[in-house]
């Protein structure tokens, strides 16, 4: 991880992103700077194409919510590591370095580090204590964000009898260059976010940013609900779904949105908790897909739609040329993937922990509340269950429809598989066809080669 922080710091250290142009004035950029101000460190965690565009995209360009139109198509594709994920080969990078689902995500935790190491080195007045706490809270709860979607892709879903032994993530807790950090246990992994976590709990404040990127005591409470259902701890995560609905439960209303724009949401809505997108500048499969016509969505998804559902014209786009569909956005108006925290997810949350409770008349009244605003007044039919199973079922079939091209399927397919659901993906090119079984171990991404050069960490399994 070394080759990663040395650029890293160099960027950091002429940081003239997102700052005070004062601050620039009186710090040149040709020096090695350090913040010096809580309003510079403030200034860094505003600097949203670092921080809050660092999801992994190797979990959407895997997963199966979109196929090639052909195998030219796939052929021709910019890396190979987009064509490898898409038919899961053992060896994903073949040579590729530098990728950014592992790099970015790091230096995002390196600027995190940083901000938290110099805090305590500012003199705070009390006029400034809210500034403090937001900012440490901020950099607290990033921490914590970065690493669990790090640990989505890297390691193995987790499992707690195994946790304990599972290779986890290198955990950095400071921005020195220098020190090799080696490969936790999964358990400390998630221990350490969920530390970082609730030490964003107790310093973020309940009112949502008009700037999405900000995080909010919902924003802590909406990913500690994400984080508990991937555990498979469904009491915590209801829990903590309850706890950000009282703060949170707006939905957006999909009857006045646009059925014909290419971008019909605004980026900061009412559905937004905290905003964040996937990692794009190596990669075009995860590109708006009328801008990247070699692929179309999944048959198999758009099938699972009723034909009166909004989402079908909300989602969706018909290519001109090729009269193909393909994937407009989805809670945001920005090219860029989204992969961030909303309302819906937490809807969807609270009715699946409901019907891991059995009880399916309320579990069947979360999710209806979300499918209201899925339909026109006139096409809506409230969904109702006959077992346990069937309102599971139903609750999953429509986390696979709301938070579609987001990394949640690739989560949920290790997830539920852990569980028995024995779920195999199938994907068929140029008259080959390729599976991935359930818990195969290339539901752990590599880590890329270059890192593993650098820093002697243990590669995974594939």
């Amino acid at each position: 991880m070394k080759n990663i922080n040395i650029s890293i710091i160099l960027i950091f250290s002429v940081f003239f992103c997102n700052c005070k142009k004062s601050f620039l004035d009186a710090k040149p950029s040709t020096e090695i700077v350090a913040p010096s101000s809580l309003s510079d460190l403030q200034g860094l965690l505003e600097n949203t194409s670092i921080l809050n565009t660092c999801s992994p995209a190797l979990p959407i360009m895997a997963s199966d919510d979109y196929i090639f139109v052909d195998y030219t198509s796939w052929l021709t594709t910019t890396t190979k590591t987009e064509r490898n994920s898409y038919i899961w080969t053992k060896d994903l990078f073949n040579g590729e370095n530098a990728r950014p689902d592992w790099n970015l995500g790091y230096k995002g935790i390196f600027y995190c580090n940083s901000i938290l190491e110099t805090l305590p080195k500012i003199e705070v007045k009390a006029d400034k204590q809210a500034q403090y706490n937001l900012i440490k809270g901020w950099a607290s709860f990033l921490r914590a964000y970065i690493l669990y979607d790090l640990v989505q892709s890297f390691a193995n879903a987790y499992d707690p009898n195994t946790a304990s032994t599972d290779l986890g993530l290198p955990i950095r807790l400071k921005a020195g260059v220098d020190e090799i950090v080696d490969r936790s246990s999964l358990q400390t992994t998630y221990d350490q976010i969920l530390s970082d976590l609730t030490e964003a709990e107790n310093l973020l404040g309940p009112t949502l940013s008009v700037n999405g990127n900000r995080p909010s005591k919902a924003s802590v409470y909406a990913l500690f609900a994400r984080i508990y259902l991937s555990m498979r701890n469904y009491p915590m995560a209801e829990k903590y779904a309850d706890l950000e609905l009282t703060i949170n439960s707006k939905l957006i209303d999909y009857n006045i949105l646009s059925k014909t724009a290419t971008a019909p949401f605004t980026t900061n809505n009412d559905e937004t908790v905290f905003y964040s997108n996937a990692v794009t500048g190596a990669y075009n499969t995860i590109l708006p897909h009328s801008i990247n016509t070699a692929i179309t969505v999944n048959p198999e998804l758009t099938g699972l739609y009723r034909p009166k559902d909004l989402r079908l014209s909300i989602f969706f786009g018909t290519n001109a040329s090729t009269g193909r569909l393909y994937f407009k956005r989805r809670n945001t108006a920005d090219l860029r993937t989204f992969s961030g925290l909303a309302t819906n997810e937490i809807y969807l949350i609270k009715a699946e922990c409901l019907a891991r409770r059995n009880l399916i008349t309320d579990s069947m009244d979360w999710l209806n509340l979300l499918l209201k605003k899925r339909f026109a007044p006139v096409d809506y039919t409230a969904t109702s269950a006959t077992s346990q199973a069937d309102a599971l079922t139903k609750v999953l079939q429509e986390r696979r429809k709301e938070l579609l091209f987001s990394g949640m399927r690739w989560s949920d397919l290790k997830r539920l598989n852990k569980e028995g659901a024995s779920i195999t993906l199938v994907r068929t090119l140029n008259g080959t066809t390729y599976t991935l079984p359930p818990n195969d171990p290339r539901y752990v991404f590599p880590i890329p080669d270059d890192e593993i050069s650098a820093s002697g960490i243990q590669q995974n399994n594939r």
